[in-house]
């Protein structure tokens, strides 16, 4: 029987949830329903934990009331995603709960746990059932059952565990988007993963510092450990080198075999295919390998290799003991976005945004991020653009931790924040004025997006196929087809129901001018009467973002 937890025990179980997360960040991210590329829900929970274990590696052994702390303000900071916040939240719970306490007792920790799920369910507007909130809930209340009669802590840590796993098996049957694609919450297991190592921890089954024999090689390699099984030391990511390259075609035979190669050696993929060239973007250990095999296809032409650890390692350890002063204020209203792209970076400078972070689809920034470019605008009041759903929640905790005022306008799309920006006529206008001309600037905003489809998928009575083209407006999904003239004539029927008056396409980063133009012929041939734009974005992940008004 133990019927408590020092320090030592509580930091090493900490650290091997943020090993374990790492080690099963892929299972996590491949339970996404959606099959468009996306920020990757075990990618996020795996940084954000990941940024308090970096801090509490650097932390001598205290109570688990400072190491609590520790942690909650590391994840508040480090948070990515709607699932990073989530996990912020929940342990910040766990803080208020030991602040103080060199050890915890079972009651103790039960009490944490349903601390964090009610500051987890408060912070979310609409809390979804069927989801994290719903298995930490079922969890906690398990825990606190235990403790009425019960005080061996590893006891309560399995009855919460078991009672997480039942949640998360039923998240297919609540939650309707999961009924149809007939998987679990990814969250969800993110959160399972969590508690399973912490027990292993707590039996001393696993360690920090040790990791199932042999390395990642293959498939089953990647698949969940078995009970017993150790974590490797947790630090940043499993790859270093963020490896972006173009090759000049030889011929036109399928990428596929190299698609696979590198999805082998890495994560992150995306392949970008034109007539003459196609695009490579991975995070690898071997980029030479990768750079090696890509010429079997043809020529290389530019190759950029960055050590994202090296990177990581110079933004964590700048100003750790504290924070820069924000800046002074020299005006009333400032503005920070949140975007990819050269094209759309220029385009936001232009219509007056103080600060761009870089990110949106497949790389949340961290609240983290978006705090530094809010402490570095010179105004009282910083209007933050998210332009991504899964980025406001992660903007929203940067109000509590700057002296500035700050105002979160909701953008989902980068079109969206274009329009809204355009809204607010320069900040001629006071605050509530300001708010109110971009929330009408964004409802009159639909978005198209082309991208293409990051796995195989029957999802709501669409086959897709890795690879094809894939439309979306206003987040649903239109279909996808390997012929992008035929996907774009799919939407253009669809815009009829809107009947817009302008149209702006937005062409990323691996789209010639000449093919955006010719999109935008035809999408003026369905609706001549709109005014049509086309602008170089440069943006990854999507060949074409469209605002409709």
């Amino acid at each position: 029987m133990r019927e408590s937890i020092d320090g030592a025990a509580f930091k090493d179980m900490l650290l091997c949830a943020a090993a374990a997360l790492e080690a099963n960040k892929k299972q996590i991210n491949e339970l996404n329903v959606f099959p468009v590329p996306d920020g990757d829900t075990g990618t996020n929970m795996s940084m954000t934990m990941g940024a308090a274990a970096t801090e509490l590696r650097k932390k001598p052994v205290t109570g688990t009331g400072e190491i609590a702390k520790v942690t909650a303000n590391a994840l508040l900071r480090g948070a990515r995603g709607n699932s990073g916040v989530i996990l912020s939240l929940l342990f910040r719970g766990l803080s208020k709960v030991l602040k103080g306490k060199d050890t915890f007792d079972a009651h103790d920790f039960a009490q944490a746990m349903n601390e964090g799920v009610e500051a987890a369910y408060n912070a979310v507007m609409k809390p979804a059932e069927g989801t994290i909130l719903t298995v930490s809930r079922l969890s906690a209340s398990a825990a606190a059952d235990f403790a009425e009669t019960g005080n061996d802590v590893e006891l309560m840590l399995s009855c919460a565990l078991e009672a997480a796993k039942e949640a998360l098996a039923d998240t297919v049957h609540i939650n309707p988007v999961l009924k149809k694609a007939g998987v679990v919450d990814a969250g969800g297991k993110g959160y399972v993963t969590i508690l399973e190592a912490m027990l292993a921890s707590l039996r001393g089954e696993v360690t920090p510092d040790s990791y199932p024999s042999g390395e990642a090689e293959s498939e089953e390699d990647l698949e969940e450990p078995e009970s017993g099984a150790n974590f490797a030391e947790f630090d940043t990511g499993a790859y270093d080198f963020d490896t972006v390259f173009i090759v000049r075609r030889s011929d036109e035979r399928s990428l596929e075999p190299l698609r696979a190669y590198l999805s082998s050696i890495g994560d992150c993929l995306v392949i970008s295919e034109g007539d003459e060239e196609f695009k490579i973007h991975v995070h690898t250990n071997i980029p030479g390998d990768a750079l090696t095999e890509a010429q079997k296809y043809g020529t290389l032409d530019i190759a950029k290799i960055e050590n994202m650890r090296l990177q990581h390692d110079e933004l964590v350890n700048a100003g750790q003991d504290e924070d820069p002063a924000p800046a002074e204020p020299e005006k009333e209203f400032s503005s920070v976005v949140v975007c990819a792209g050269e094209g759309m970076e220029a385009l936001f400078i232009e219509l007056g945004a103080d600060k761009v972070v870089t990110g949106g689809q497949t790389m949340n920034p961290s609240t983290e991020d978006i705090l530094k470019a809010v402490n570095a605008t010179p105004a009282k009041t910083v209007f933050v653009f998210p332009n991504n759903k899964n980025i406001i929640m992660a903007a929203e905790q940067t109000i509590p931790l700057t002296e500035k005022h700050v105002v979160i306008i909701p953008t989902v799309t980068v079109p969206q924040g274009v329009s809204a920006m355009l809204g607010m006529e320069i900040y001629e206008q006071g605050e509530a004025e300001l708010i109110a001309s971009a929330k009408s600037a964004i409802a009159n905003v639909h978005t198209a997006l082309v991208t293409y489809a990051a796995r195989d998928s029957d999802f709501d009575g669409y086959e897709i196929k890795a690879g094809e083209y894939l439309g979306l407006l206003d987040g649903a999904l239109l279909g996808s087809n390997a012929d992008i003239a035929a996907l774009i004539k799919t939407l253009s029927d669809k815009l009829s129901d809107i009947a817009p008056e302008f149209l702006t396409v937005y062409y990323g980063a691996d789209v010639s001018q000449d093919d955006a133009q010719s999109v935008a012929d035809r999408l003026s041939e369905g609706h001549p009467d709109a005014e049509m734009s086309v602008i170089n974005g440069g943006q990854p992940v999507y060949y074409y973002m469209i605002s409709a008004e």
